[in-house]
């Protein structure tokens, strides 16, 4: 079984880099589909989306726009229950269709917050794509549109995700062991 080490952490494979890019293909296509004829705008939550959003964009064939905000609201492997917008939003989004891009969705805190400015600015519709989701941690009530895996609450890193700010280089994701 494939182990990383991240400080005073061991990380066991969860999902394979092949696997990964897949269901990322699939999300993409989905998306496609849902999107035919139209011009959604992509806000891509940073910093831990990235690679996905890299990743799910390079699978996108409709036209489409992208813009990035930066949010916080962990520290270590807690979440803080508060989230921080560092980078905001630059587009006027008034009528627009938006799809927003996120790592992971656990509590729906950092989420909900974000929809809560969005929908202040007039967009015509907001979905959510999140390659991973917690059902067990989720505590808010909004639909997550296209999900690339369900986890259970376990802490996980790689590809984006990272303990501490370290394995959002790996190419694949890892759960942390409890032996």
């Amino acid at each position: 079984m494939h182990r990383v080490q991240i400080k005073d952490k061991t990380f066991v494979l969860k999902f394979a880099q092949d696997d990964i890019q897949k269901r990322i293909s699939d999300l993409a296509k989905q998306i496609d589909h849902d999107y035919n004829g139209l011009k959604p705008l992509f806000i891509i939550v940073l910093n831990g989306a990235f690679m996905f959003a890299s990743d799910l964009i390079k699978n996108i064939n409709i036209e489409c726009e992208l813009t990035f905000v930066k949010l916080s609201s962990y520290q270590g492997m807690q979440t803080s229950g508060q989230v921080k917008e560092i980078i905001g939003l630059q587009h006027n989004i008034a009528g627009r269709e938006i799809v927003v891009v996120e790592d992971i969705v656990d509590t729906g805190i950092t989420m909900e917050n974000l929809l809560t400015d969005l929908n202040k600015l007039g967009p015509k519709s907001i979905r959510i794509a999140s390659l991973l989701f917690k059902p067990e941690s989720f505590q808010k009530k909004f639909p997550i549109h296209y999900i690339g895996y369900s986890i259970p609450n376990d802490f996980v890193v790689g590809y984006g995700l990272d303990y501490d700010e370290l394995g959002r280089n790996f190419p694949e994701i890892y759960e942390l062991t409890h032996t």
